[in-house]
C-alpha cells in the first residue's frame, strides 16, 4: 500500500510539475525579471530530476527479482543524479543574471501567479514525501522531502522578489530584491544538491 502511495505521489508530482516551466517560459516574453528567468531554468531541471526519481522507483520497487543490492546502487545514483540537477540549477541561475544583468522587468504578473501556487503545492509535497520517508524509509522518497523543502523555500523568496517588483516597478528596490531573489535561490539549491550528492557518496 505504501508503495502505492509513494507511486501515486510521485507521478502526481510530475504531472503538476510539467506545466510550470511552459507557463514561465511563456510567461518570459512578456517578463524579463532575472529571477522570473533563474526560476524557469530552476522548474525545468527540477522537472527532469522528478522523471529520474520516477524511473528510479519504479525500477527499484517493481522489480521483486532485483537484489537489494543493485537496488540500492540504483536508488544512489539516481539520488546523485538529482542533486546534480539541483547544482547545476545553481549555478545557471547565476550564470544568467551575470549574463543578462538587470533590465526592463516588464509583465512578471503569471510567473508572481506560478510562484504563489508552488509555495501551497510544493509545502504540500513536502510534508507528504516526509510522511512517506518515515514510514518506509525510502531514500527516493527522502531525496524527495528535501527537494520540495528545498522549492518551498525558494518559491517564498521568488514571490516576495515579483510582488516587489510589481509594486515598485521603477525603483532601485525592485532591482535589489530581483538580484537577492536570484542569488537566494541559486545558492540554496547549490547547498542542496551538493549535500545531496556527499551523502549518496
Amino acid at each position: 500500500m505504501d508503495d502505492k502511495k509513494s507511486f501515486r505521489t510521485l507521478l502526481t508530482s510530475v504531472l503538476l510539475s510539467a506545466p510550470g516551466p511552459l507557463v514561465l517560459g511563456a510567461g518570459l516574453l512578456v517578463g524579463h525579471s532575472s529571477t522570473q528567468l533563474a526560476d524557469f531554468s530552476r522548474r525545468s531541471a527540477e522537472l527532469i530530476a522528478l522523471i529520474v526519481a520516477l524511473v528510479v522507483f519504479c525500477i527499484t520497487e517493481k522489480k521483486q527479482t532485483m537484489a537489494e543490492e543493485q537496488k540500492e546502487r540504483i536508488k544512489k545514483r539516481g539520488n546523485a543524479f538529482v542533486g546534480m540537477i539541483m547544482c547545476v540549477s545553481g549555478i545557471l541561475m547565476i550564470t544568467v543574471l551575470l549574463i543578462f544583468g538587470q533590465q526592463d522587468k516588464g509583465n512578471v504578473i503569471p510567473a508572481l501567479v506560478i510562484a504563489l501556487m508552488g509555495v501551497i503545492a510544493n509545502s504540500a509535497f513536502y510534508f507528504r514525501y516526509s510522511g512517506l520517508f518515515k514510514k518506509n524509509g525510502n531514500s527516493i522518497l527522502g531525496v524527495q522531502a528535501r527537494l520540495y523543502g528545498a522549492k518551498s523555500l525558494v518559491d517564498i523568496c521568488v514571490t516576495t522578489s515579483l510582488a516587489m517588483i510589481i509594486l515598485f516597478p521603477l525603483s532601485s528596490i525592485s532591482n535589489l530584491f530581483d538580484t537577492f531573489g536570484t542569488f537566494a535561490v541559486s545558492f540554496y539549491m547549490l547547498y542542496c544538491g551538493i549535500r545531496t550528492i556527499r551523502e549518496t557518496l
